[in-house]
């Protein structure tokens, strides 16, 4: 696939899984042995990718993801991305705290045959933490 190939899965994925709740769209974007390193922990697999959205779902029902800018290289796609959202379910053992966010973060997107293998997710968990007010904000 090409580098527009490989940023239009992106879009699609983003589009139909965070934004739609089709969750089973994963299947056509991510390869079955897919690798997520994220600050929480690396996601293993498919089911634990699909697992890994649906926790932010459930959390923030009203979620929307927006792609804010894209890169492509060879097999490589850099996403810069904000994720909105109102704090209305269990959050990483956090209770329901009515709150909206706004998290920023980057990620980078491997690709072979056709299908992400393996991402790099960093985005401002501390920011996040301090939207809802777990940890206060600095000054």
């Amino acid at each position: 696939m090409s580098a527009e190939q490989n940023k239009m899965s992106i879009q699609r994925w983003v589009e139909e899984a965070w934004n739609n709740g089709n969750l089973a769209f994963a299947d056509e974007v991510y390869s079955a042995d897919y690798l997520l390193h994220d600050p929480a922990g690396p996601i293993h697999g498919l089911d634990a990718l699909k697992q890994f959205v649906a926790t932010f779902q459930t959390a923030y029902p009203d979620i929307h993801a927006t792609i804010e800018d894209m890169i492509a290289e060879g097999n490589k796609v850099v996403w810069r991305y904000t994720v909105r959202g109102t704090h209305k379910g269990e959050f990483m053992r956090i209770a329901p705290t009515g709150r909206s966010i706004t998290l920023t973060g980057i990620l980078i997107s491997r690709f072979a045959d056709g299908k992400v293998v393996e991402d790099w997710n960093n985005y401002d968990a501390l920011g996040m933490m301090q939207q809802l007010g777990v940890i206060p904000s600095m000054g």
